[in-house]
């Protein structure tokens, strides 16, 4: 099982025929996505790695029976392209872009209101269930397929993770990277919500940043609501209150934002925290042993 995406999912790329969605395309399928075309407006009509190239996502959506995009579109039209999407009937939109005006995402989510489609990022490595489907921009060699399920704010620190992860023999389910923008399509309660339902993700592991209250919502929530065990950890310990640390999101506005106050409320519910970024994986590993869940 996964959540999200699979090896079932019918991906097409926006602006598919661009240096960047190219590469990525291609790492996509090398790992057995079912990538089923793409869209560039103007090249309709045309083939692009063997596969179909369409003006317009609908024309995609008709012709491919597409449930997933991957959105490679500058950040001043992204927005609109996302809009696109939904209204065409994408299940799952994955937004990889970094700088969309804050104000063209509010528009989209007032957009996005009464439609189902679940939108991962902006701002985001995207998501990849090993060896079925990936969709974004992450090393795909890094990921083993096993039974913990990862959300992450941090693209980086989402590899640093799985790779210490593999390295005890650690496999993965799902990766999501939410993004580390102000304004993002999905939560941290949201993809807990699905690693939750997942009867395969036995572990989760949920890595933060500085900014905001989504980490300490979700630790709350999933001490109320899951059965799985939650490792956390939260980027930022060193990070000085009122500066933006890389993401747009990273910024420290009250004592509540910090990594150590964040840290000790996931402490607080109950879950499991590593304090260093370099322990998470054995963090994983107590979790699963204290837990009796095998390594898969």
């Amino acid at each position: 099982m996964s959540v999200f995406v699979n090896k079932n999912s019918k991906v097409i790329f926006q602006g598919f025929t661009g240096e960047h969605a190219t590469f990525h395309a291609q790492d996509a399928i090398s790992i057995g996505t079912n990538v089923v075309g793409g869209v560039t407006p103007g090249k309709g009509g045309t083939t692009h790695l063997g596969l179909p190239v369409f003006d317009t996502v609908a024309e995609a959506v008709a012709a491919t029976g597409a449930d997933v995009s991957a959105v490679f579109v500058p950040p001043p039209f992204n927005a609109d392209a996302l809009m696109e999407a939904i209204d065409a009937g994408i299940k799952v939109a994955v937004t990889i872009a970094d700088g969309i005006p804050i104000h063209d995402m509010v528009r989209l989510q007032r957009f996005r209101v009464g439609r189902d489609t679940i939108l991962i990022g902006p701002n985001t490595p995207g998501i990849i269930t090993p060896g079925e489907c990936k969709v974004g921009i992450m090393p795909s060699h890094v990921y083993k397929k096993g039974n913990i399920g990862i959300v992450s704010r941090s693209g980086t620190l989402n590899y640093e993770a799985t790779e210490q992860m593999a390295a005890l023999g650690l496999g993965v389910t799902t990766s999501v990277g939410i993004g580390g923008d102000p304004v993002n399509g999905t939560d941290f309660v949201t993809v807990l919500r699905a690693f939750e339902a997942d009867p395969e993700t036995e572990v989760v592991v949920m890595i933060g940043e500085i900014g905001g209250p989504q980490e300490v919502a979700a630790a709350r929530w999933a001490k109320e609501n899951m059965s799985k065990p939650l490792v956390g950890f939260v980027a930022g310990i060193a990070a000085p209150a009122g500066r933006r640390m890389g993401h747009a999101g990273a910024i420290i506005s009250s004592e509540a934002d910090t990594a150590s106050a964040k840290m000790d409320a996931m402490e607080q519910f109950g879950h499991y925290v590593a304090r260093n970024p370099a322990h998470i994986g054995q963090t994983v590993l107590k979790a699963m042993r204290e837990r009796g869940i095998a390594v898969k």
